[in-house]
């Protein structure tokens, strides 16, 4: 504890500076949590004095039933002790489901949590469709998982794209400001909808262009499901790959997406994290050689 935060009482400490929920709180009591001032377990009522160290401890999590462990390699690209980033390949599921009940990229954490002894369950901040590549934000406990998902919704944590689209784009930077709702007759499809639809906008910048495609580094300024390739498809620049939405397969068998860079003020330590990720193999036979991640 600093000079300033001599004397406060715990629990004012826990709900103003570290921002421990009401929820949390009442874990860390009656589920087997614990608060610990210098190895000593103490109640919210203690009064904290300058120079402790006050440890959190956070009750065991239990995986839902759907969710088993299953040995997976991680491409972990960043880790501390509540978050880790991972670089996510195509073609791996997010989470399990009916039609994907193993091989998901859940499976492979849960697994790795259980191999780091980690009480916890799996918490996904970001996913990312089955065939997209690229950096997904996992909490690593319940209370980090609560902190990323405010942060997340009032816009503080900060991802963009690398996307190659059908056809040629004109050079500068551009938006795409409209609204998505899901497509009549089907639980998956999206597609733009004036009268029904939530307002969604896409910033764009192009990269590169061939005769047959351009690359398009993406910021979302809102998250709808498909929004990227929903917005590219309705002004006529499908992603390649993306069958779903008219993108052409003889490039390339998924949709060419893949989430390249994830930033934000870490909300425990307010470190600056700010990671980039070249897209994978498949990605970078397409545009013939990687592009500088760090001056988009």
């Amino acid at each position: 504890m600093s000079a300033a935060e001599q004397g406060m009482i715990m629990r004012d400490y826990l709900k103003k500076e570290i921002r421990v929920s009401r929820r949390a709180l009442s874990a860390i009591k009656y589920k087997g949590g614990k608060l610990l001032v210098d190895g000593q377990e103490r109640s919210v009522r203690y009064v904290l004095q300058e120079g402790e160290v006050l440890t959190i401890i956070f009750p065991a999590e239990t995986p839902s039933d759907f969710l088993s462990d299953e040995a997976m390699p991680l491409d972990i690209v960043y880790e501390d002790e509540v978050v880790l980033i991972v670089n996510k390949p195509s073609g791996i599921p997010v989470i399990p489901s009916h039609q994907y009940p193993s091989g998901t990229l859940a499976n492979g954490l849960l697994r790795y949590f259980k191999e780091q002894n980690l009480a916890s369950t799996v918490h996904i901040i970001n996913r990312l469709d089955r065939n997209t590549s690229g950096l997904m934000l996992v909490a690593k406990h319940r209370f980090s998982h609560e902190r990323f998902f405010k942060m997340q919704k009032k816009k503080e944590v900060h991802r963009r794209y690398l996307a190659c689209v059908e056809g040629r784009i004109e050079q500068g930077s551009g938006i795409i400001d409209a609204p998505i709702g899901r497509r009549d007759g089907s639980a998956i499809e999206r597609q733009v909808d004036w009268q029904n639809g939530r307002r969604s906008i896409t910033h764009y910048k192009v990269l590169r262009r061939s005769k047959d495609w351009t690359l398009v580094a993406v910021r979302l300024q809102t998250g709808r499901t498909h929004q990227i390739r929903v917005h590219f498809a309705s002004i006529g620049h499908p992603l390649l790959g993306d069958d779903l939405y008219g993108g052409k397969m003889n490039l390339i068998d998924r949709q060419a997406l893949h989430s390249f860079e994830v930033s934000f003020t870490h909300p425990f330590t307010g470190a600056s994290i700010h990671l980039h990720k070249q897209c994978p193999d498949d990605m970078l036979r397409l545009i013939s050689e990687p592009i500088n991640l760090e001056t988009i």
